[in-house]
């Protein structure tokens, strides 16, 4: 039997959702592209001429945002001189102390470029390992890339009950994001400008990356992640978060992921 047009039932077209839709690509022209570096700075005389090089020594147009969060040792004074000499576009300095988190929200405020980056001061984190990062920003896959530790990269062996602590909270963080990162608590987290700049974040001390992580992820943000070099330190050389901020930051995951 031949059938006709008449004998076949009409299908009504399904209404188009977002799942059911690929995300467009949103390249980045490279050669055009300004990339603010956010560094959060809090004692790190000993340190932060070193990474200031090591910044400028990447092949790429940079913004470079200082916020010094009222050193005491000397930092500050440093700071000034090196803007002088160049190494720093825009240098802030805090009148009191306000936490790892409001220096980066002021550096943020103050950043212009089409991707932000945050750039610890204390040579744990590579910017040689900037170029793997920005990559899915630049090609349009992703709108956020995250460093990881924990897929593979060179580092330097120390604390244990430190990555069994990180890679608890990144599992609590997962089960409320409902993404499987692998290392949440990574200061690498390169964001296109105007989208982290939209975002409404409020740490002040190391909630920041728990926040940022939940925002990105109540905005279904493109999220990508990549394996970089790490060079911890102890704390007799100078790192300064503790097992008190590893408790708090189980409350800022529980915070703002179920804050509206």
């Amino acid at each position: 039997m031949t059938l006709t047009p008449s004998m076949v039932p009409a299908v009504k077209p399904q209404a188009t959702t977002l799942a059911s839709t690929p995300r467009e690509l949103t390249p980045l022209a490279a050669g055009r592209m300004t990339l603010s570096v956010l560094i959060p700075v809090y004692n790190e005389r000993n340190t932060i001429e070193a990474i200031l090089e090591r910044v400028h020594a990447t092949p790429m147009r940079k913004e470079i945002i200082c916020v010094d969060d009222c050193s005491t040792d000397g930092t500050r004074e440093r700071l000034a001189e090196l803007q002088r000499a160049g190494f720093i576009d825009k240098l802030i300095l805090q009148p009191i102390n306000g936490g790892k988190g409001k220096a980066i929200r002021t550096a943020l405020a103050a950043s212009t470029g089409d991707v932000v980056i945050v750039q610890d001061a204390d040579l744990e984190y590579d910017p040689q390992d900037w170029p793997e990062l920005l990559k899915p920003v630049i090609d349009g896959k992703a709108d956020a890339c995250f460093g990881s530790r924990f897929l593979g990269g060179p580092h330097r062996v120390l604390y244990y009950w430190h990555s069994v602590g990180n890679r608890a909270l990144t599992t609590f963080s997962n089960m409320l994001t409902n993404l499987n990162l692998t290392d949440m608590e990574t200061c690498y987290k390169a964001v296109r400008g105007d989208l982290a700049r939209s975002l409404s974040l409020t740490s002040d001390r190391f909630g920041f990356e728990p926040e940022i992580t939940a925002r990105l992820a109540r905005r279904d943000a493109r999220i990508y992640e990549v394996p970089i070099s790490y060079a911890g330190r102890t704390y007799a050389e100078g790192k300064k978060i503790n097992w008190r901020d590893g408790i708090a930051a189980f409350w800022h995951i529980l915070k703002f992921n179920l804050q509206r």
